[in-house]
């Protein structure tokens, strides 16, 4: 628990994670944690952030029971990750002009997917996009910036999840073992500029 008696999903800069008493294999970025998050640089950004919403695929599985706010994946449902295009890092319908990552796949990854809000407000253009919370691969598989869990680890993790709750990505070099430096840490955490240029 944080200083404020709620639990925070603690996310190490090369995987692992904490959340609720218990410890989960996760996985990162290709290129680990990173302050100065960059479109397609391979890293998950650190930081402090809340959930926004929850996506799910209602034809592979039921929703899970959280208080979080809950979508339906369609066919049509995309995320724009083109810096140039003014709907960057926003949910955006199919056909788009711009590049999009289509949220329907036909893997499993994006069966059940936690929405984070880094670099959403405000958006800079580039300095990341679509940095969900979704299924891995396998375990410790890197992912290209977000985080990914087995789906029943997530699914707990969500299921569990508080209105104060926060994900913590740690920055390069910390580790699991000790606490995020200060004791309440914000989205500020990550220096503005540093998100201006990430």
């Amino acid at each position: 628990m944080n200083g404020r008696g709620v639990w925070d999903l603690v996310v190490g800069p090369n995987g692992g994670a904490r959340f609720g008493g218990r410890r989960f294999v996760c996985s990162v970025g290709l290129r680990g944690a990173t302050v100065k998050k960059r479109e397609g640089d391979g890293a998950t950004p650190a930081g402090a952030f809340q959930i926004e919403s929850v996506l799910y695929r209602s034809d592979r599985g039921r929703a899970p029971r959280t208080a979080l706010p809950l979508h339906r994946i369609a066919i049509s449902d995309g995320w724009c990750d083109d810096p140039a295009c003014a709907a960057y890092n926003t949910p955006v319908r199919l056909p788009y002009k711009g590049s999009t990552e289509r949220m329907r796949r036909s893997d499993p990854l994006y069966d059940l997917v936690a929405v984070v809000d880094a670099n959403r407000d405000p958006i800079f253009a580039g300095a990341g996009s679509a940095i969900f919370l979704h299924i891995q691969r396998r375990p410790r598989f890197p992912t290209l910036g977000c985080v990914a869990f087995s789906q029943t680890d997530l699914r707990w993790i969500l299921e569990r999840w508080r209105p104060r709750s926060r994900v913590i990505v740690l920055p390069p070099h910390a580790g699991l073992a000790r606490s995020p430096k200060t004791a309440d840490p914000t989205r500020t955490d990550v220096a503005p500029i540093a998100m201006a240029i990430a």
